[in-house]
């Protein structure tokens, strides 16, 4: 019988933003405080990823959102050693056309690519998009998907003939720059979706539930992973709300939701659950779309997931507390971590500046130095501290 292998708990992690192609605010729920997305809004955002340390971005997918695989090349050029973390649709893409886009965007990017693997939760959606299929179908099309995909990006021929494809003579022209393709991330907390994570994917995603749920998820997976032979790594995808004082970061996530009324909170909630998602499910559960029960597990609050759907809960505190909280996930099993906060720009430097620093990340990240001028003059009174590369410890 095969036994999972020993925990190892990661020493270095990675630690990502999140680009808003769907729109950015400084308030949920509410048009007030909203923010245009377009290509300059997101090169500053991509620029400060990139120049604080964050090891890549996640562009999300679906129709609320702008095409990710054009907003990641059009970044590409701006940015340096920024990773790009694009989705694939299995239903929505033939396998072949997904593998040569990856190849393309791959080599063009120089191996900055990551790809996220996305069935799609949402009935609705789906059929705009021309997908009818019940969720048992969905994973089956993403299954044999992932195997034809990955065997292209392998640099196989493929001669397939399966329920959902047929393939003849698929093969790649232009190989991707990683070696047998980018690694291939992946969230599903149905059985069918921690199946294909066991047998197919790198990295196993998961949204910020309290550590008790990730750690029970993460064993669920690992030991489905060891029965297929194979080892899968951890992600967690949630929100943070950093500030200098963990009264003051308090005070923000109340106003975050300060302009939100209940007919909102009701009218998402029901959205949400039309949907055939377990992990949106899962997420929902934890408020009951309640305003008075948000604090699920110690500063970890779960308010965004009022009318947000996807990741719903958001890290708060002072830098320290912050940085504990992400290292209790580190010790569960994830090395990787998917953040986001509102307005993404100014958040991206908030937790840039203030907790990144703190985290032992695998890439060096921007932190202050004791180092000055010769001054000070002019406008450097009071400003004479200098930014410098540091690796964080």
């Amino acid at each position: 019988m095969t036994t999972a292998p020993l925990h190892t708990t990661p020493e270095k992690i990675n630690v990502f933003w999140f680009l808003p192609t769907h729109g950015d605010s400084r308030y949920l729920g509410t048009s007030e405080g909203g923010r245009a997305v377009n290509l300059p809004y997101l090169q500053q955002i991509a620029h400060a990823a990139d120049t604080l340390g964050y090891h890549g971005v996640l562009l999300p997918t679906g129709r609320s959102c702008e095409d990710s695989w054009i907003v990641a090349s059009a970044l590409i050029t701006s940015t340096e050693r920024l990773k790009f973390l694009v989705a694939v649709r299995p239903g929505l893409q033939s396998p072949t056309l997904a593998a040569r886009m990856t190849a393309t965007l791959d080599r063009l990017s120089g191996g900055r690519l990551l790809v996220n693997v996305v069935t799609g939760g949402d009935p609705r959606e789906n059929g705009g998009d021309g997908l009818f299929h019940d969720h048992a179908t969905r994973y089956a099309i993403t299954d044999e998907f992932l195997d034809i995909y990955s065997r292209l990006l392998r640099g196989e021929t493929v001669e397939h003939e399966g329920p959902h494809f047929r393939i003849e003579d698929g093969r790649l022209l232009f190989p991707p720059h990683q070696e047998n393709g980018p690694p291939l991330y992946f969230g599903g907390s149905s059985d069918a979706g921690i199946d294909i994570a066991a047998r197919r994917v790198q990295k196993y995603l998961t949204w910020g539930e309290p550590p008790a749920l990730v750690r029970e998820k993460i064993s669920r997976v690992r030991e489905a992973a060891a029965k297929a032979g194979r080892e899968v790594s951890f992600g967690i995808r949630f929100h943070v709300i950093a500030r200098e004082t963990t009264a003051e970061a308090w005070k923000e996530a109340d106003r975050l939701i300060s302009k939100l009324d209940d007919a909102t909170i009701a009218e998402a909630q029901n959205v949400f659950s039309r949907l055939d998602s377990v992990g949106q499910a899962r997420m929902s559960a934890l408020h009951g779309g309640r305003r008075d029960k948000l604090e699920i597990s110690p500063n970890l609050w779960a308010g965004v997931g009022l009318v947000r759907g996807g990741a719903g809960t958001a890290v708060v505190g002072d830098p320290a507390t912050i940085a504990e909280r992400i290292d209790e996930y580190r010790r569960a099993g994830c090395d990787s971590f998917i953040l986001s906060g509102y307005p993404h720009l100014e958040e991206a430097y908030r937790f840039g500046e203030l907790v990144l620093p703190l985290l032992p990340t695998g890439n060096p990240v921007r932190a202050a130095q004791a180092t000055s001028n010769m001054g000070p003059f002019g406008e450097s009174i009071a400003g004479d501290r200098r930014p410098g590369l540091v690796s964080a410890s």
